[in-house]
């Protein structure tokens, strides 16, 4: 099975090795037919402190890390667009 990834804005980097990333997606209202936005934050884990408050990120699922953490860093989605 693949593991998923998703792109998201780190809000919280508080904590060690670990980041909260908040990713938003758009999904369309059931009744009214417009277009709102939801959103989901996810602890991922950062083995490096790399990415601070502001960033946007890329975070794939891993294995379970802690009881929260089973997501984690791939690569900022600044740099991921400057390799393609």
């Amino acid at each position: 099975m693949p593991r998923r990834i998703m792109q998201g804005t780190v809000v919280s980097d508080k904590s060690d090795k670990t980041v909260i990333v908040r990713v938003e997606r758009r999904v369309k209202h059931p009744l009214y037919k417009k277009f709102i936005t939801r959103s989901k934050k996810f602890a991922a884990h950062d083995a490096d402190n790399t990415f601070k408050e502001g960033d946007i990120v890329r975070i794939q699922e891993c294995r379970p890390i802690s009881k929260r953490k089973t997501w984690e860093v791939i690569v900022g989605a600044d740099a991921s667009a400057d390799a393609t």
